[in-house]
C-alpha cells in the first residue's frame, strides 16, 4: 500500500515506511554541489575547472555579517581577483534596497534586491544581467533553505559557504538548527 505524506516542506510517497523517495527528494533539494568554509576559499582555478563563468552571490553572512555596511576581511581582494579572471558576479539578496545598494556599490557589483529566494525570480534577473547560461552559473550562499534550495529548484550549481557569524535572533537560531541535517562537509 502506498501512503502519501507531507514532511516539513517536502512531499513524498512512501511504500510502507520506505524513506528512499524522501531521501532522494531531500538530497535533490537541500544538498549543495560544493562547500567551502568561506567565499575566500572559492578560487578562480576552481571556478574555471567547473566551467563556472558567473556567480549569483548572497550578501548577509556570505560577504559580510548581518547589517554590517563593510565587507568581511579579504572580500574586496577576493572580488577583485575573481573579477580579474573574467568571472561575472551579481548580488542576489532577499534584503531591501537601503541595505543592498550601498554595499553592492562599494564592491562595484550589480545587484538584485528582494530576490525572493528560494524562488527563481532573483536568479533569473541576475542571469539576464550577466547574460551567461544557467549551466555556467553558480549560486553562493550560507543558507540551505534559501540559497541552496533556490539553486536546486533552478537547477543551478550551489556553493554553500559556512556563515561568517551565527545570528542571534530566535528565527535564525531555529533556521540554523533545522539546517543541520543538510549541512555539507567542506571540500
Amino acid at each position: 500500500e502506498i501512503l502519501r505524506c507531507l514532511v516539513g516542506s517536502e512531499m513524498c510517497i512512501r511504500d510502507r515506511g520506505s524513506s528512499v523517495l524522501t531521501e532522494r527528494i531531500t538530497n535533490m533539494l537541500f544538498r549543495a554541489d560544493f562547500a567551502f568554509k568561506s567565499v575566500l576559499e572559492i578560487t578562480p582555478d576552481f571556478l574555471h575547472k567547473q566551467n563556472i563563468r558567473g556567480l549569483l552571490l548572497d550578501l548577509d553572512n556570505t560577504l559580510t555579517t548581518h547589517d554590517n555596511p563593510q565587507p568581511a576581511d579579504g572580500v574586496l581582494d577576493w572580488i577583485a581577483e575573481i573579477k580579474g579572471r573574467g568571472v561575472k558576479m551579481v548580488i542576489v539578496s532577499n534584503n531591501h534596497p537601503p541595505r543592498v545598494k550601498p554595499f553592492a556599490d562599494m564592491l562595484g557589483l550589480d545587484f538584485i534586491c528582494e530576490g525572493k529566494k528560494p524562488l527563481s525570480s532573483g536568479f533569473n534577473r541576475g542571469q539576464k544581467m550577466m547574460n551567461i547560461p544557467f549551466s555556467q552559473l553558480a549560486v553562493v550562499g550560507d543558507q540551505i533553505f534559501t540559497d541552496i534550495l533556490g539553486a536546486n529548484l533552478k537547477r543551478v550549481r550551489g556553493i554553500f559557504v559556512y556563515p561568517i557569524e551565527h545570528e542571534k535572533t530566535a528565527f535564525f537560531k531555529l533556521k540554523r538548527w533545522a539546517e543541520k541535517p543538510f549541512l555539507p562537509k567542506i571540500i
